[in-house]
């Protein structure tokens, strides 16, 4: 892994992290488009840390409140949020450690370039046929179960955490702005559990230091331009561009894989 390297995974994963493009999609085709060698778990674990660090900043405050309320005012809007997100975290979570170990099997660029257009456009009808009356403050417990539910798909290359989870909130009428808020916030304790659960096989490799940090504050950096540029997109704007880029990036893929082939 050079610099060069370490800087696209660093604007790739801060990118399509947060944005609903699917990030494993991007990190795992990356190195089959270039022709460069697979990176690895432990270079995941310096992506996934660099955009932990961009939503726990990015979000601290909103965390704060919504801790406190959650233990000292359950009923009240926060706590219900924070409980709500603490539900909705389980299903993704469980999928994480039990499916982990096969999902190799979904790395296909074939397979992929084909999620990345069907989920876009699965996005797209969420988006253009769900309503807007539900919003942050309304969210319950059913909401957040759909959202835990549907967020165990992400795991398959080419599907997006917050692409699914978005789509599910548009599908059961979360308003835009709402859905994308409740999705970044739920991707923190996501995001880190990822690292936590890789970070053991750090100890069993020789760790290039510079390319690790390099990623690691590449990642952070466009990872928190990401998110505000999606909470600011989203108050005017639908999902429209998302998936017209799944569905060019698809068929990319996809003409790639057969010229190859």
């Amino acid at each position: 892994m050079n610099i060069i390297q370490a800087i696209v995974y660093g604007i790739v994963q801060g990118i399509a992290e947060f944005l609903p493009i699917s990030s494993t999609a991007h990190l795992t085709l990356l190195p089959w488009i270039f022709g460069w060698k697979n990176p690895g778990n432990v270079f995941d674990v310096a992506l996934h840390f660099g955009t932990a660090i961009a939503v726990i900043t990015f979000f601290i405050k909103d965390w704060i409140r919504l801790v406190s309320a959650g233990f000292k005012q359950p009923t009240s809007p926060d706590g219900r949020l924070f409980w709500g997100l603490v539900i909705a975290t389980i299903p993704g979570a469980l999928a994480g450690v039990i499916l982990d170990k096969y999902m190799a099997a979904f790395s296909n660029p074939l397979l992929v370039g084909i999620l990345l257009i069907v989920m876009g456009i699965v996005l797209y009808a969420c988006d253009k046929f769900g309503k807007n009356h539900i919003d942050l403050k309304k969210m319950g417990i059913k909401q957040s179960v759909i959202i835990g539910v549907a967020q165990v798909l992400a795991i398959i290359p080419g599907v997006s955490r917050s692409g699914i989870t978005m789509s599910a909130g548009r599908a059961i009428g979360i308003d835009r702005e709402s859905i994308a808020k409740f999705t970044f916030l739920l991707s923190t304790p996501i995001i880190l559990g990822d690292v936590l659960y890789h970070a053991k096989d750090l100890a069993h490799v020789n760790i290039d230091i510079l390319p690790f940090v390099v990623a690691v504050v590449i990642a952070a950096a466009v990872g928190m331009l990401s998110i505000k540029f999606l909470l600011n997109y989203l108050k005017t704007k639908s999902f429209l561009i998302f998936t017209v880029y799944r569905f060019v990036f698809g068929i990319f893929i996809i003409a790639l894989f057969l010229i190859r082939a």
